[in-house]
């Protein structure tokens, strides 16, 4: 059960089981029976190529432990853009967060305009990784689900809760110094 005030990192795989790509780590701001939310502010992002990078913008991610999405909420100086992973439910599992990512996502902009990305990238891999017709099923009801959600701005498509959640990062650096 991820604490809430800790660090963790976040690993994502692939179907195959492959790792996808890390993050060195993530603040626990809130922790429920159904969603780990975690803060970042230039997370250091490893991917499996051994490519890194940075985040550019502060983040919120919320990741589900029963639904088939997580939720990167970006900061942006217009307001706050979602991208929208359908993924695995997330575990913790040895100080990380882990989840397996199946390509379709959905990005929700700051002005309300919404688009399902990736769909030929998780065709492909729906064919290469032998996703099974009951899991295809899941994961494009749970895309039409998300985008329903982000029409209506249901949780977690809420840019006050965003900012409350951020402000609670916010709130344990400034403790920690």
């Amino acid at each position: 059960m991820p604490q809430v005030g800790r660090w963790y990192s976040i690993r994502c795989y692939k179907h195959n089981g492959t790792l996808h790509r890390i993050w060195d780590r993530g603040l626990v701001v809130e922790n429920d029976a159904d969603h780990i939310v975690v803060a970042t502010r230039k997370a250091k992002v490893v991917e499996a190529n051994g490519r890194c990078w940075f985040t550019k913008e502060p983040a919120v991610t919320i990741f589900s432990k029963k639904e088939w999405w997580n939720v990167i909420c970006m900061l942006k100086k217009e307001g706050v853009s979602y991208y929208c992973n359908i993924a695995s439910p997330s575990i913790v599992d040895r100080g990380s967060i882990k989840y397996i990512d199946y390509d379709l996502d959905a990005k929700l902009f700051h002005n309300d305009e919404i688009k399902v990305l990736d769909e030929k990238e998780y065709n492909h891999h729906k064919n290469n990784y032998l996703y099974s017709d009951e899991l295809d099923v899941v994961l494009r009801h749970q895309t039409q689900t998300i985008v329903e959600r982000m029409k209506e701005r249901a949780f977690p498509f809420q840019d006050d809760l965003i900012n409350r959640y951020f402000n609670r990062y916010l709130d344990s650096k400034k403790k920690e110094s």
